[in-house]
């Protein structure tokens, strides 16, 4: 038997974890229905592999290529932030923590380049976060924004006929075989209609055209079921699994992918966008050119401009880098707040500056990725927003209780006051100086406040991904536009709009808020005849959270240094015994070792 063969039956994804979406649930259904014909012709106890299925032998490379990757930084993590910290090594991890982070970028990087696929978008994503992310490690991955391999043309252009169902050249009049760009899922060519179907404008006659990479869909699948089984490694670790339920997240990430290899709804998006923008000169989208757009080709408008992250080019071309970090921000604030509708994969591949004789212009491209804001969501975030501008800890507290992101028991008293102390010291400030802050000061405030800090009462609902991911984005994206970005003074004017729509309809709020008193002023009895009888049952209990908490802390972190014990003492005996040539008793030490380490990495 193979090992390849072995790596396909026992690390392929199991079927019930299958995609479905109701433009690709039939390619997902091929892919792990060959996939669980396989494993069942195994366990049944055939000696060799159907023809048939020879070719899932690259998508097990694959998949095995990641998990392999995954597997290295786990235990890179478990050992140097984990284990070492534990056993009193705090002061070095830290110092190393710099270096370890640039290696693992820098390895994801080269994985990514050479798989392409989901791997690409993941690391977009991250070397966005110039906000929380070091800038070495930003910096490595920024070049995967540019350096995604193109397919071969050859390739692309079958497929691309295939869709059109005729040659390419009997659709347009031109059509450029090196691609402008390529991106992880597709790659997008110039072309030029025909006359006949361009209008008289010439401008009308110059198109792009975003063309599938061909097998995209098998890869997709191969990807998110690796991400999937780390996913389920990282879900074991107690502060992820207390904070974010990962395979929701990672299903719902699944979802937005199978959507965005549909190009006829990826159409119907930029349309809805630009009918949102329709008034705003400032913000351009491309149109559709529908007779040459299928599922996977799509033909656009060419509105390629000055990429919104070359930022020697804009200001070359007199543009105010500080109004399109403003701009930027003042769009998505509308995008989520009016039009409960938004572009969710603001890359910079994706956004471009125009600049023109009655003004510089915002331009959106790649509509594959969208969110919905529901009205339960809208409210919270206006709540936030609201407690922001007006440093209101309350309101802001009630915009994170209706939006979802606290755990339950959470100490809603001490992150009234945490809240209301980041107000007073840090409101107001730049990002630029909230990183040139005092050392000493950023201490006094963790000193403060380190249960809260310790404990972070968040989690990430599964509703909240893209907004999320968004925001995350777009943070590092303004900062990088201008590093002295506020984003308090972004936010006011917001903040100002929603409270002057508060008051116009105060006397609901009012009305509201007495249909709650009258409801507390008629339980209240039943609850004080409660309170008594369980008084006279002696069933009345006492709790101190913070002293709880505090000592549970306590407990732990006894387990996990008498654990961190035992397995440097099992480590250290199985080295002996391996050096002794006692190779049986030395692996059972090993084994002990593995058990003690997985206890103080995972163990409450």
């Amino acid at each position: 038997m193979k090992i390849s063969n072995v790596v396909r039956v026992f690390l392929l994804p199991e079927p019930g974890h299958s995609i479905r979406t109701a433009h690709t649930a039939p390619q997902a259904d091929r892919t792990h229905g060959a996939l669980r014909e396989a494993r069942m012709l195994y366990c049944a106890g055939r000696r060799r592999w159907p023809a048939s299925h020879s070719k899932d032998h690259m998508s097990a490379t694959r998949y095995l290529r990641i998990l392999l990757f995954f597997a290295r930084v786990t235990l890179t993590l478990l050992v140097c932030d984990v284990l070492l910290v534990a056993i009193g090594m705090r002061r070095w991890s830290r110092a190393t923590r710099a270096h370890r982070l640039i290696g693992i970028a820098r390895g994801y990087r080269r994985l990514a380049i050479r798989l392409g696929g989901v791997m690409i978008k993941v690391g977009q994503f991250l070397s966005s976060r110039v906000d929380v992310l070091p800038a070495e490690v930003t910096a490595e991955l920024a070049g995967l924004q540019d350096e995604v391999p193109a397919e071969p043309f050859a390739a692309i252009r079958r497929l691309a006929e295939a869709e059109l169902g005729a040659l390419l050249l009997a659709r347009y009049a031109s059509f450029e075989a090196e691609p402008l760009a390529a991106a992880s899922l597709g790659q997008v060519h110039r072309a030029t209609l025909r006359a006949p179907e361009a209008g008289t404008s010439v401008d009308d006659a110059r198109v792009v055209v975003k063309i599938q990479r061909p097998g995209i869909e098998r890869l997709i699948a191969t990807d998110l079921a690796a991400l999937r089984m780390v996913g389920r490694w990282v879900q074991r670790y107690p502060p992820v699994r207390r904070r974010a339920n990962v395979p929701a997240l990672l299903e719902e990430f699944s979802r937005t992918l199978y959507e965005e290899i549909d190009y006829l709804e990826e159409g119907r998006h930029a349309e809805a966008f630009a009918a949102n923008f329709q008034g705003d000169p400032g913000v351009r989208v491309p149109r559709v050119l529908w007779s040459h757009t299928t599922r996977r080709v799509l033909t656009l408008e060419d509105v390629y401009a000055i990429k919104i992250t070359d930022y020697e080019a804009i200001t070359a071309a007199a543009v105010d880098r500080r109004a399109v970090a403003q701009r930027l921000f003042t769009t998505y604030l509308k995008q989520i707040f009016d039009d409960g509708f938004f572009h969710a994969d603001p890359h910079p591949g994706n956004l471009f500056v125009t600049p023109g004789p009655a003004g510089w212009q915002l331009t959106f491209v790649d509509f594959g990725m969208v969110g919905r804001v529901p009205s339960t969501v809208r409210a919270g975030a206006r709540e936030l927003v609201i407690g922001i501008g007006t440093r209101d800890a309350a309101r802001l507290i009630r915009g994170y209780q209706l939006l979802g992101v606290l755990l339950p028991g959470a100490d809603l008293e001490l992150l009234a006051r945490a809240e209301a102390h980041v107000f007073e010291r840090f409101w107001g400030r730049s990002m630029s100086e909230l990183r040139s802050m005092h050392r000493e000061e950023m201490q006094q405030f963790a000193a403060e406040f380190r249960e809260l800090l310790y404990d972070m009462p968040f989690q990430v609902p599964q509703n909240l991904i893209l907004a999320g991911r968004c925001v995350a984005i777009l943070s590092g994206m303004c900062t990088g536009l201008d590093p002295h970005f506020n984003v308090w003074e972004g936010l006011m004017p917001v903040a100002q709009k929603l409270m002057a729509e508060e008051a116009k309809s105060g006397w609901q709020s009012w009305l509201d808020e007495a249909l709650e008193v009258l409801r507390t002023l008629i339980t209240l009895p039943r609850q004080v005849q409660g309170l008594a009888a369980r008084i006279e049952r002696g069933e009345l209990e006492m709790r101190a959270p913070e002293l709880e908490r505090r000592v549970a802390r306590l407990e732990s972190a006894m387990r996990k240094t008498a654990g961190a014990v035992v397995f440097a003492a099992l480590l250290a005996g199985g080295v002996q015994l391996y050096l002794g040539a006692a190779l049986v008793p030395a692996y059972v030490m090993f084994a002990g070792a593995a058990f003690a380490l997985g206890y103080v990495a995972f163990g409450r």
